[in-house]
């Protein structure tokens, strides 16, 4: 089963050697808003700097990307799912399944860009293990998916995400999904992830999509893919 970690989801606690016959109860308009402070999605940590990825991915780029769109896509479902039965959910997954609308467009590019960013490294991990071999069975060779991969990322037409996903039984497959929605509504276990969204390359790569889809290859942390496909 996907898990995302989420940075910033702290749930409040009680401070260390307090006693309980000491402490003044909040008043309730406080603990209500310390309690939806608690379940908030933050903006992920970048597990690398924003330059890190060039020349691939400008830090133009990343910044844009992750510090404005991403930023936007988490303020936005933190105010929509407010006073909704979503407003103490902290599991994106279930969000993502469960909703419609505004709330089911921001959840789910919230969930996209966290595993799209956490896939990158500027030293990545080749591919190897139980991945490895399924993507052997399925294509034949590392070069045929790649090339099968590039060519699905080429027909998806307007703005969406290409995913690599894999079913419960670790069956591959190619998945294109429309704006923000993610393999996990097919329940697939999405584990690697190209954003094709213009605002994703334009800036390096203006028009050309193939040619971002053919360099990501070089950033791909296959690593971290391949613990995604062990876990799901």
């Amino acid at each position: 089963m996907l898990t995302v970690m989420l940075s910033g989801l702290l749930l409040a606690g009680s401070l260390a050697g307090q006693p309980a016959l000491a402490s003044t109860p909040a008043p309730h308009h406080k603990v209500k808003a310390e309690a939806a402070e608690a379940h908030r999605f933050e903006l992920m940590k970048l597990p690398y700097a924003t330059d890190a990825l060039e020349p691939v991915i400008s830090k133009a780029t990343v910044e844009l990307h992750h510090g404005k769109h991403l930023q936007g896509y988490v303020n936005n479902l933190n105010r929509l799912k407010a006073g909704t039965v979503f407003e103490h959910v902290t599991d994106l997954v279930s969000i993502v399944k469960q909703s419609k609308g505004g709330i089911f467009d921001n959840a789910g590019q919230l969930l996209n860009h966290n595993l799209y960013f956490a896939q990158f490294s500027p030293k990545p991990q080749a591919l190897s293990g139980a991945l490895a071999e399924a993507i052997k069975k399925q294509w034949g060779s590392e070069a045929e998916f790649r090339a099968a991969f590039e060519r699905e990322g080429m027909t998806l037409f307007g703005s969406g995400w290409l995913w690599l996903a894999s079913d419960k039984a670790g069956t591959l497959s190619i998945v294109k999904e429309a704006n923000g929605s993610n393999p996990v509504v097919r329940d697939l276990t999405p584990l690697l992830g190209v954003d094709l969204w213009e605002h994703a390359y334009y800036l390096d790569y203006q028009n050309k999509r193939a040619d971002h889809l053919k360099a990501l290859w070089r950033i791909i942390d296959w690593q971290v893919v391949g613990q995604r496909y062990d876990q799901r």
